[in-house]
């Protein structure tokens, strides 16, 4: 499970795993995952597949430069060095477990349960911060001033470091009318 949530990112407001993570974790080259994806595309709408653009591909090979990864992770960055043929696909979590009911392997049905309990386990995770976060301000609000110095120090330790990455998804640019 911590090696598919290493996996998993955020692109365009979705949790999304790349197309070469889950064809190494369902135990089949890249291309005969895709190939078998493209076999069955009426299953795989926009939100559970799509092709990531080359900004994303940066932002997410920067990512995975920085992150303890395996073989598949530096093969990425390798290919990305070079000019590559075909950007990644990204699939949802919906995504990632219709492509093990396309591959149909012992394997396939193993690694769609850890991907199952990878996303649960991101969600519990966001879910008990939001709590937390709850409870504190509740706390806050029943005392006064003498703890304030505490509840700042809570805050600035719940509080995630800013990341460097610059933020991923598909924008457009609204271009001004120019004054003339």
């Amino acid at each position: 499970v911590k090696d598919i949530e290493q996996r998993i990112y955020t692109l365009r407001g979705f949790k999304v795993m790349l197309d070469t993570d889950l064809a190494e974790l369902y135990g089949v080259t890249t291309k005969v995952f895709n190939q078998a994806i493209k076999r069955n595309e009426e299953r795989f709408p926009l939100v559970f597949r799509f092709q990531i653009t080359s900004e994303e591909f940066e932002s997410i090979r920067s990512q995975i430069v920085t992150a303890s990864g395996g073989s598949i992770r530096s093969q990425t960055v390798t290919a990305s060095k070079r000019n590559i043929r075909y950007l990644p696909y990204a699939f949802s979590e919906h995504g990632a477990l219709m492509a093990a009911n396309v591959l149909r392997s012992e394997r396939a049905i193993q690694v769609s349960i850890g991907i199952v309990e990878a996303f649960v386990r991101l969600r519990e995770m966001a879910l008990s911060y939001k709590e937390l976060t709850s409870k504190i301000n509740d706390l806050e609000s029943k005392y006064d001033d003498q703890f304030k110095i505490v509840f700042e120090a809570l805050r600035q330790l719940m509080t995630p470091p800013a990341s460097p990455c610059k933020e991923l998804g598909f924008h457009t640019a609204i271009k001004k009318p120019s004054k003339k």
